[in-house]
C-alpha cells in the first residue's frame, strides 16, 4: 500500500464535497426495474382505458361513415387523442415517480453542476484501461451473468406451465387464450422486476463500498481539513492570546475603583469590591506571580489598601472568577476585613499594605 493512499474513514465534509462533484455511490439499476414493476401495474389499466376508448371511436366511426360531416370528424379526434393522453398519464407519471423515488433513495437525486464542466483528465486513456480491466470490470460482468441467469429462471418457471396449456387450448377461447398469455406475461415481468430490484441494490452496496473506498483519507488530510475547517491552531492561539490580554487589560482598569487588594503576600493578589446596593462583595481582579505583582503595583499607586492574609487570599483566588460575587462561606472573613479597613479609614491610614491580625 502506498504511503498516500488512504487508510482513514472519509470525514462527513469529505462525503458532500465528493457528492457536489458527482462521486456518490449510485446504480441506475434500481430505477430501471422500479420503473418496469410501475409500468407493470400501470400498463394493463392504461390499455384496458385504450380499449374502452378505442371501442368508442369505432362506434363513433361507424355513424360517421353513416352521416359525415366536418366537426364531427374533427370533435371525433380530438376526444381519442385526449382519451388516449389521459390513459397513457398515469404509466408515464408512475414510471418518472418510481425512477425519482429510486434515485432519492441513493441520495442522488441532486444535480451536480460540476459534472458538466469538462476536465481533460477525462482523456487520459489509463483510467479507462483500469476500468476494463479492473474490479469494476469484473463486478459488471458478473452483474450481467447473474441477471441472465435470474432473467433464465424465471421466464423458465413461468412458460413451464404455460406451452403445455396453450397446446392444448384448442376448445379455449381466444379471449380466454389471449388473457391467459398476458396474465402470464405480466407475471413473469414483475418477476423480474423483484429480481432486478434485488440485483440493483446489491449493485448499490458495492458501488458504495467502491466509492467509500476510493474515498478514504489519510492523517495528513484529516489533519488539514481540521484545520481549514476551525482555523489555524497557531492563529486560534493567537486570537486568544489577544483575547486574554484584553480581558486583562479591562480587569487592570478596575484595580483603581476596589475597596481592597487580598495577598498572600507574593503570589496571588485578588481585589474586591463592595457596594451595599449591589448585593455581596464582588471580585473585581485577581492573578498570580506576574499578574498578581501588577495588581499589587496598580493598588499602591492609586493608594488601595493591600492587606496580607494567605488563607484568605488563597481561597478566594480558587473560588472566584473575576465579576463573581464571593461565596457565602466568605462573608465573614471578608466582613472582618472590611471591617478593620473601615476602622483605619476612620484614623486616615487605610492605604498602604497591612496584616491581619492573626493572619500568617
Amino acid at each position: 500500500m502506498s504511503k498516500n493512499e488512504g487508510t482513514e474513514k472519509p470525514t462527513e465534509k469529505r462525503i458532500r464535497d465528493a457528492r457536489k462533484d458527482g462521486q456518490s455511490p449510485r446504480t441506475a439499476e434500481i430505477g430501471n426495474w422500479a420503473a418496469v414493476l410501475a409500468a407493470s401495474w400501470l400498463a394493463p389499466m392504461g390499455l384496458s382505458s385504450l380499449m374502452d376508448s378505442a371501442q368508442l371511436m369505432m362506434r363513433g366511426t361507424a355513424d360517421f361513415i353513416a352521416k359525415p360531416d366536418t366537426g364531427v370528424a374533427l370533435r371525433m379526434l380530438g376526444d381519442g387523442l385526449g382519451k388516449g393522453a389521459w390513459a397513457v398519464t398515469p404509466l408515464l407519471a408512475g414510471t418518472v415517480v418510481a425512477t425519482l423515488v429510486a434515485a432519492a433513495a441513493q441520495g442522488s437525486l441532486r444535480p451536480s453542476p460540476k459534472l458538466l464542466i469538462p476536465k481533460f483528465n477525462r482523456l487520459n486513456p489509463l483510467p479507462g484501461f483500469k476500468r476494463m480491466f479492473g474490479p469494476q470490470a469484473a463486478w459488471e460482468t458478473a452483474k450481467t451473468l447473474m441477471k441472465t441467469a435470474v432473467l433464465a429462471i424465471v421466464l423458465y418457471m413461468g412458460l413451464k406451465d404455460l406451452v403445455p396449456t396453450a397446446l392444448s387450448a384448442g376448445t379455449l377461447p381466444l379471449s380466454a387464450l389471449v388473457g391467459l398469455v398476458g396474465d402470464t406475461i405480466l407475471t413473469l415481468i414483475r418477476w423480474a422486476g423483484v429480481a432486478g430490484l434485488v440485483l440493483g441494490v446489491v449493485d448499490y452496496f458495492v458501488s458504495r463500498r467502491r466509492v467509500m473506498k476510493e474515498l478514504k483519507m489519510t492523517h495528513q488530510q484529516i489533519r488539514e481539513e481540521h484545520r481549514n475547517s476551525d482555523g489555524d491552531p497557531q492563529l486560534k492561539a493567537a486570537i486568544r492570546q489577544k483575547q486574554m490580554a484584553m480581558g486583562r487589560n479591562r480587569m487592570m482598569a478596575d484595580v483603581p475603583e476596589a475597596d481592597v487588594v487580598l495577598v498572600n503576600p507574593t503570589h496571588v493578589a485578588v481585589a474586591l469590591r463592595y457596594d451595599p446596593a449591589k448585593g455581596a462583595p464582588r471580585v473585581v481582579a485577581k492573578g498570580a506571580d506576574a499578574i498578581a505583582a501588577r495588581i499589587r503595583d496598580l493598588a499602591t499607586e492609586h493608594r488601595v489598601p493591600i492587606v496580607r492574609d494567605v488563607p484568605l487570599a488563597r481561597a478566594l483566588h480558587k473560588a472566584c472568577e473575576v465579576g463573581q460575587e464571593i461565596p457565602a462561606d466568605l462573608f465573614e472573613p471578608v466582613a472582618h476585613v472590611l471591617a478593620f479597613l473601615y476602622r483605619l479609614k476612620r484614623k486616615g491610614s487605610a492605604a498602604g499594605i497591612h496584616t491581619m491580625t492573626g493572619a500568617a
